[in-house]
């Protein structure tokens, strides 16, 4: 069926569990739709992961309407759930799939972008496979924006038309995380990380500045691979110059391995209908066990707090949630073992 945002979203009724697609990928057309519907609807649980844009329903007039329960939380949804207008789930990013698999979280409606469906009538998850692929498969219904911006990725992550039970055809631009320039005291740091790293390493980054800078410290390394909960666009030069190939790594090997991207349209065009870059599911991606079947695993995530005794703290500021466990600890012990 193929309808308007308008009429998709009706779909939606009072105490339904919604799923909104994940990082770039939000169907912001029909997130939209169904935010205006704040007025008719009571008691809709919204769960996700970080988004990236606007997130209507969040605002504090909605709050009848709709309640957020985040696994991770982006900074377009701090305020609201550290004011308590909505809830952190806090577990490893590698068993939220589990969540909706097994049915423990049922989902009603999972609202996903996806790119057009290919000759095959398959269409593609794009950007974000993560915890989506779960929830869609867990979901009774799926309603798609059939976004001709979003780029075709191998993966996990193609659902055939058939599986899509509403198409809106609505095309918008993702949105795009552009990176600040290096500060000397980030590149400071990214060069002592760099000189930890051994030539052969698969390495895994988080999200933010010291991740890149570590990354612009690369260029005289070999033979680099990449195995990672995500990316941005400070692989791209690496990629170009060969110093990221994967020609080591067992598991994928030559491969790029995520479950989404963050950056700019260049990385995004990147990831279009590129072979070399394979999204898969966090359950996989983000199982320790995967992990640590590939050589000298590299972990570079960001801390917010360090004690005296060297016990690290990565997901709140005292009793204020910041951003969430995410996959930090599955990547920490992958390395570790």
């Amino acid at each position: 069926m193929i309808t308007t945002a308008e009429e998709a979203v009706k779909q939606i009724k009072s105490g339904d569990n919604v799923f909104v697609h994940s990082a770039t990928a939000v169907p912001h057309i029909l997130v939209k739709a169904m935010s205006e519907r704040y007025r008719e609807l009571k008691d809709v649980t919204i769960y996700q992961i970080h988004t990236e844009g606007e997130a209507p329903y969040a605002r504090a007039e909605m709050a009848s309407a709709f309640t957020i329960k985040a696994f991770f939380v982006g900074a377009n949804m701090r305020k609201e759930i550290q004011g308590g207008k909505g809830s952190y789930i806090p577990m490893f990013l590698s068993e939220v799939p589990s969540l909706f698999r097994k049915k423990i979280v049922p989902i009603d409606v999972a609202l996903i972008s996806v790119s057009p469906p290919d000759k095959h009538g398959y269409c593609s998850l794009g950007t974000s496979v993560d915890i989506t692929l779960a929830a869609v498969k867990a979901a009774k219904l799926v309603i798609a924006q059939v976004n001709e911006c979003m780029p075709r990725t191998h993966g996990d992550g193609l659902i055939h038309v058939d599986n899509i039970n509403i198409q809106v055809k609505e095309n918008h631009p993702l949105p795009e995380v552009i990176m600040h320039e290096i500060t000397e005291v980030q590149r400071a740091i990214g060069m002592h990380i760099s000189r930890l790293i051994e030539n052969g390493s698969t390495l895994q980054m988080g999200i933010g500045a010291i991740p890149n800078a570590v990354l612009s410290c690369l260029e005289n390394h070999k033979d680099l691979g990449i195995h990672s909960e995500m990316f941005s666009d400070g692989v791209l030069p690496l990629i170009k110059k060969g110093v990221i190939n994967g020609k080591n790594k067992r598991k994928h090997p030559g491969m790029i391995v995520a479950s989404f991207v963050v950056g700019s349209k260049k990385l995004y065009d990147f990831i279009d209908d590129n072979p070399m870059v394979q999204m898969l599911d966090f359950e996989y991606v983000n199982n320790p066990d995967v992990i640590r079947k590939n050589p000298k695993v590299v972990a570079i995530n960001s801390a917010i707090e360090i004690d005296l005794t060297g016990q690290v703290c990565a997901d709140s500021i005292g009793s204020k949630i910041y951003s969430g466990v995410g996959g930090q600890m599955d990547f920490i012990r992958g390395a570790s073992l």
